[in-house]
């Protein structure tokens, strides 16, 4: 970290790294509050470090050029579908949370497992030159782990490079991309996480991975699964709620810290308000507190026979109404 050239001393740096701090941006996404929570980190000590954190990065006004040029950092990842490319204006755009919601089999994780793949391509093929993450709260990548060829751990959790020697799901999509299904799978990583704090500790230690390796993709699969097992009845929802916040927070900070694409998949819960003419009424879980984090909203269902229909639910920047049809 570079404020150990404006005179703050390794040890204090390791301290925040231990906390998942590895850059000066990330350091001014936290509060001073958090900061002091830091075993070893003082009121005083804080306060230097930001300073010295301050006269390296500018968090301050910039002019909207400024903020248009920092706009062409922005990579778009093809989706692999032409129609959904067209749909989405290129494809899954990085500093941003791209939510995807419907109800089971309407082709959410098929989109993520596809997006493994294009995000490892060069940026010439619409891909994004980078590595991907993966954190499965739901097992669905997890058939594919079949050996381990190196483990890496740190935050007491493990982020497992794996190698598939079965052709299920990630194999035949790096083959219909003419790409080494062995190099693809040594270059996502990927956690299983078993409860909501596991799953914000794994994002925490991906800090480490991202300030050191090109990541380009994190993907969460999904984000409210396990928040809906550990919390239950409306006794505990503001706590619920509260606790997805941050981890929410946390997705956009990675985003916007690394440059990376977040695309998180959502479940639906049953609207009994949906209306008299809609037949089976569905919205995303998560409430509010989601509906804010997510940039790009995409409800998925399915459609006739093999069909997927795909529609922007919400987005600043692209029509609400239109909707597409792709296959899994």
């Amino acid at each position: 970290m570079e404020v150990t050239s404006h005179g703050i001393n390794a040890g204090d740096v390791k301290k925040l790294q231990d906390a998942g701090i590895y850059t000066c941006n990330g350091l001014m996404m936290h509060t001073k509050k958090n900061l002091t929570g830091i075993k070893g980190l003082s009121e005083a000590k804080v306060d230097k470090i930001c300073e010295a954190a301050e006269k390296i990065v500018n968090f301050g006004y910039i002019t909207g050029s400024d903020a248009l040029l920092r706009r062409k950092a922005v990579v778009r990842i093809t989706t692999g579908s032409q129609a959904l490319d067209e749909l989405l204006g290129g494809g899954i755009e990085t500093l941003q949370i791209t939510e995807a919601f419907g109800e089971f089999r309407s082709g959410k994780t098929q989109l993520a497992h596809t997006l493994c793949v294009t995000t490892q391509l060069p940026t010439s093929m619409k891909g994004g030159n980078g590595k991907v993450a993966y954190i499965d709260t739901e097992g669905t990548l997890y058939p594919l782990v079949l050996f381990f060829t190196s483990v890496t751990f740190f935050a007491s959790f493990s982020l497992i490079k794996c190698a598939c020697s079965r052709p299920d799901r990630i194999v035949p999509i790096a083959e219909r991309f003419g790409m080494d299904a062995g190099a693809v799978l040594d270059n996502i990583i990927y956690a299983r996480a078993y409860t909501y704090e596991h799953q914000y500790n794994l994002l925490l230690g991906l800090a480490a991975k991202m300030s050191e390796e090109p990541f380009r993709l994190l993907i969460v699969d999904s984000v409210i699964a396990l928040f809906r097992v550990d919390f239950t009845g409306r006794g505990e929802l503001a706590d619920r709620q509260q606790k997805l916040a941050q981890m929410l927070s946390r997705l956009t900070k990675i985003a916007e810290e690394f440059n990376v694409a977040v695309y998180m998949t959502n479940q639906v819960i049953a609207d009994p308000g949906g209306g008299v003419f809609i037949s089976d009424p569905k919205k995303p879980a998560g409430g509010h507190v989601l509906a804010h984090a997510a940039t790009v909203r995409l409800m998925f269902r399915k459609g006739k026979g093999e069909q997927r229909v795909c529609k922007v639910f919400d987005a600043p920047n692209l029509p609400e109404s239109e909707a597409i049809s792709l296959k899994p």
